[in-house]
């Protein structure tokens, strides 16, 4: 009786394990056009397999800078987008190519250089002031130079100080955080970065977090759907992807993230 109650209780379990697996294949996949942080971060490969476990949707990740990512959306090449920068991000929607922005989480941005720290930023109190001092001392800096979030921001900042950075000492890359933080690393130069990607960055060499904790390095993160009116997009398990980041699930599973015993994305959802 109990042998006969066992092999009964394997074979349920075969049945649902296959049927959830069939279930999976049936619901399909959706293409997420993300900021490079969210994939350097290891965000992703943390919590995408949660949300599949969940609805059985899988989900596909094209990683780029943001400004990129909200340009393949607008193309209707992906069918939501995942960046951090708020403004460009109200503007997609404006202009007809998202729909339903939604702030999922943040973190900071921080001013990186080596330990040296030949320019002597260390100790200011924001940004604008450490760029004024790099762009006087016409130390290296390395720019990601890719109209990524990170990049509007760190532009935004030399615009707040009154500087057009141009000149030998200023490296434009354009390439994602990780490469840029390699380069960076290679040439003793300051860099801004997302905290994210820097806690999950190997390759630091002599770098180090020189400026932190301004106001105005605080960097959101949004979710925004591609408008289905445009595109024949997967609009009906998008959606399910953006009800999930901002349930209490999906929230648990952005805080419950860490790394090096550090927290890299702290969830806000509205």
């Amino acid at each position: 009786m109990v042998r006969t109650i066992i092999r009964f209780s394997t074979a349920l379990l075969i049945a649902l394990s296959l049927s959830l697996s069939v279930n999976a294949q049936e619901r399909g996949f959706i293409t997420i056009a993300s900021t490079t942080s969210t994939e350097n971060s290891g965000l992703f490969e943390d919590i995408l397999p949660q949300f599949t476990e969940s609805t059985g949707i899988e989900v596909r990740v094209v990683a780029v800078g943001t400004g990129q990512a909200l340009r393949i959306g607008c193309n209707g090449d992906a069918d939501a987008v995942l960046v951090h920068a708020p403004a460009a991000e109200r503007q997609f929607i404006a202009d007809g190519c998202g729909v339903d922005r939604r702030e999922i989480m943040y973190n900071d941005f921080i001013v990186i250089g080596p330990g040296s720290d030949p320019a002597g930023i260390e100790g200011t109190e924001t940004a604008a002031e450490a760029f004024q001092i790099i762009a006087d001392a016409e130390a290296p800096f390395a720019s990601r130079g890719d109209d990524s979030g990170t990049h509007k921001k760190e532009m935004s900042i030399w615009a707040d100080a009154g500087i057009d950075p141009a000149g030998s000492w200023y490296r434009e890359l354009g390439s994602g955080m990780g490469a840029a933080l390699n380069t960076a690393a290679g040439m003793d130069a300051y860099i801004m970065a997302d905290r994210g990607t820097w806690i999950s960055f190997d390759n630091r060499q002599n770098l180090e977090i020189l400026v932190e904790g301004d106001p105005n390095l605080f960097n959101q993160y949004g979710s925004v759907l591609v408008n289905p009116a445009n595109h024949d997009v997967k609009h009906e398990l998008a959606q399910e992807w953006h009800d999930w980041l901002v349930s209490e699930e999906g929230q648990a599973a952005i805080g419950a993230y860490r790394l090096r015993g550090q927290q890299l994305f702290t969830p806000n959802a509205n």
